[in-house]
């Protein structure tokens, strides 16, 4: 990507000072698409500038391993990751830690330049960043799982098989669409409860020999991987670590299989079937990751067409709409109108709606989803591109915003020097031609979503809907219901009003809960008065 932005003097030299490393390459070809490139990353990313300049042997090895300049292949990430942490200068907490940020560091500077300079797209770039996550959190798990062993013992079911943590991501660690600088949502859970055997030949370690509860064991372990990963230490931290998703919120850090089950079947509510929709196996078991899955699938998706997701999401999006008013969150594009997150709700609203009967919308991925919906004539073609084409641009902007300091932030700048920064590295000479094409893109995301939740004729009742609720609710005499039915179109009045009364007075009515009644006195009038 060449770049008309010119560097100021110290970063020139520093710039110099880098690339003069590259010289024993002797690759001319690519130290001209770098030295291209470079002004343009260091004008979109403080972040990588720093880290250049105090770590420039990483950037160095990302340049003569060629890794700089294209994608990784399937399982290579992740099989790196494990071979630096089976080094011997991996023994402790402290230098996990340590190695894990020098891996982060490393991988943060070859993802956000190959996006910066326009060498990935933005599939790559999520992706990537989801395996960065997973390959970290599943090799910090492997040492600590073993440590802990040697000093607690080793955790068994009743049965004598031995137990492993399972790790599931949520949200868009779950899909494989991480951003550049997400929180990772976590939800830790372990097959069985028993006990830890102690081998007192080979666990010296273990202090009085006493063996501990499972759910002891799988607790501590819980919080040491968090403490690994989230820490904030002086070579940074690897990822935030948001558990607040497992169940109750505050609740244990880990719990079994069982416990987990019943806490989805008494108590799940409508929007951790949301959650749960993008639920993935990223570390531990998974072969028991994934039959937990499968046991916590029916809570997810119903074999009936489930029509009350309509009205859960609404609701969440009227909670956020809230919250973005009291915030000022309007220049947010991932919360605010038209943003990312109503890109989302519009495509799992469906899977939450159809996914029990249509195999194919239990993706994790909305960009997926997006086309079976298209596939199965849910969503026009016209629709399904303009979302995917916004969604695209969204991301990517949120990329940008965030690559600049490595912050978790989804807010436009307002300052003129971060809007001219973000401008152009997305692609456009100024912020007014790039600001035209966000309003675009995000003035349709909403006029979609407005069509797939908004109920007009429920939110503004009509006079007739209003005239009729009391006709519904018994509260008036036959003859005025008669009279009110004629005047409304009804030909066969007392035909009508006799099936109403029927319905109302049915025992399957008054059985209703609250909340099935309240809806079913809302429903009815707007039905009549249609």
């Amino acid at each position: 990507m060449s770049s008309p932005i010119k560097l100021n003097e110290d970063q020139k030299a520093q710039a110099d000072v880098l690339l003069a490393l590259l010289d024993q390459q002797n690759n001319s070809e690519l130290k001209i698409r770098l030295e291209q490139s470079l002004p343009a990353i260091w004008f979109g990313s403080s972040f990588v500038e720093q880290k250049c300049q105090r770590y420039p042997e990483l950037f160095i090895e990302l340049v003569r391993s060629g890794e700089l300049e294209r994608a990784y292949n399937a399982n290579e990430l992740q099989n790196k990751i494990i071979a630096s942490l089976k080094s011997d200068s991996v023994s402790s907490e402290t230098e996990l830690m340590t190695q894990l940020r020098l891996i982060r560091t490393r991988e943060m500077i070859r993802i956000i330049w190959r996006d910066l300079a326009g060498w990935s797209e933005l599939t790559e770039t999520m992706c990537e960043l989801s395996e960065l996550a997973d390959a970290c959190v599943d090799s910090a798990l492997i040492l600590l799982y073993k440590w802990n062993c040697a000093k607690l013992g080793t955790p068994f079911d009743q049965d004598g098989n031995q137990q492993h943590l399972v790790v599931l991501g949520m949200g868009k660690l779950g899909g494989h669409e991480l951003n550049l600088s997400s929180d990772i949502d976590l939800i830790f859970a372990y097959p069985e409860e028993g006990d830890t055997q102690i081998d007192k030949t080979e666990n010296k370690k273990i202090k009085n020999n006493k063996s501990i509860t499972n759910h002891e064991f799988f607790q501590k372990l819980g919080q040491q991987l968090i403490n690994a990963l989230s820490k904030l230490t002086a070579d940074g931290f690897v990822f935030r670590v948001d558990m607040r998703l497992r169940p109750f919120g505050s609740g244990p850090l880990a719990i079994s299989f069982d416990a987990m089950e019943d806490y989805y079947q008494i108590h799940g509510r409508e929007w951790e079937r949301y959650a749960m929709v993008k639920a993935r196996v990223i570390a531990g078991d998974q072969e028991q990751g994934e039959q937990l899955l499968i046991r916590l699938k029916p809570f997810v998706y119903r074999r009936y067409v489930d029509y009350s997701a309509f009205e859960s999401i609404r609701e969440m999006k009227a909670m956020i709409q809230k919250e973005v008013k009291r915030k000022n969150k309007e220049l947010n594009i991932k919360v605010g109108a038209g943003g990312i997150r109503e890109i989302e709700f519009i495509g799992q609203v469906f899977q939450l709606i159809r996914g029990g009967r249509e195999l194919k919308l239990q993706s994790r991925s909305i960009l997926k989803v997006l086309v079976t919906l298209q596939e199965l004539g849910i969503l026009p073609e016209f629709v399904v591109e303009q979302l995917t084409v916004a969604y695209d641009f969204l991301r990517r902007t949120e990329h940008r915003l965030q690559a600049w300091r490595d912050e978790q932030t989804h807010s436009l700048p307002t300052d003129e020097t971060a809007q001219q920064r973000l401008a152009y590295s997305m692609g456009f000479a100024d912020w007014n031609s790039f600001n035209q094409q966000l309003l675009h893109h995000r003035t349709r995301v909403h006029e979609h979503f407005e069509q797939v939740f908004v109920a007009p004729q429920a939110d503004t009742p009509s006079d007739e809907t209003v005239e009729l609720t009391p006709l519904w609710l018994g509260e008036i005499d036959d003859n005025d219901a008669l009279e009110l039915l004629t005047n409304n179109g009804f030909s066969a009045a007392q035909d009508v009003w006799r099936h109403i009364k029927t319905v109302r007075e049915s025992r399957a009515y008054r059985n209703l809960s609250a909340r099935g009644l309240d809806r079913m006195d809302r429903f009815m009038p707007l039905f009549l008065s249609a």
